[in-house]
């Protein structure tokens, strides 16, 4: 499979823009770090920095990659949890390859010539963060949100569960 895909992390010219945040959620109160830029390209690396956080509450990864979808990762001692917002990113992503790979789902069957006439799905845990205040039906409005790009949707999902002013802080210092 990973010979169909258009671009890789791999391929010496092309290289992946983005961030990635962890979020921890510790004594009521919301923390967000700047997480390496590997995380990007390896959902193993992404698990491995956010379990390094070392919180005993909730810790969340959430990873623009390239502007083109996100992917929430949420480390749990029973496993990790995923959703990944564009499954058809699989065909050019590695990461999004191994975000269905772990959520036992086939990569997308179409060309990478093609992807701009495929509307895109989410795959994964819609309920990732519904014990956290953001329920399913909500994710699913945010997912619905084509128009936005992905730092825009992850910005409403901080919104949402109240660490917003702390997301675009981290953000910006990203940016800088």
């Amino acid at each position: 499979m990973a010979a169909q895909r258009a671009r890789t992390q791999s391929d010496d010219e092309y290289e992946v823009d983005g961030f990635a945040v962890g979020v921890v959620r510790e004594d009521g109160r919301w923390r967000c770090v700047a997480l390496s830029q590997s995380v990007l390209t390896s959902l193993e690396d992404a698990e491995t920095e956010l379990r390094e956080l070392r919180s005993s509450g909730a810790t969340i990864g959430l990873l623009d990659v390239d502007d083109e979808f996100f992917v929430i990762i949420r480390p749990s001692p029973a496993g990790t949890h995923l959703l990944l917002s564009d499954a058809t990113a699989a065909v050019d992503y590695d990461i999004a390859a191994e975000a269905l790979d772990e959520l036992n789902v086939d990569i997308p069957d179409i060309d990478p010539d093609e992807l701009d006439d495929v509307d895109p799905w989410e795959e994964g845990d819609l309920g990732i963060l519904t014990d956290l205040g953001l329920p399913e039906s909500v994710m699913s409005v945010i997912l619905a949100e084509d128009d936005l790009y992905p730092d825009e949707q992850l910005q409403m999902i901080a919104e949402r569960l109240g660490f917003e002013r702390e997301f675009v802080t981290i953000i910006d210092s990203l940016q800088n």
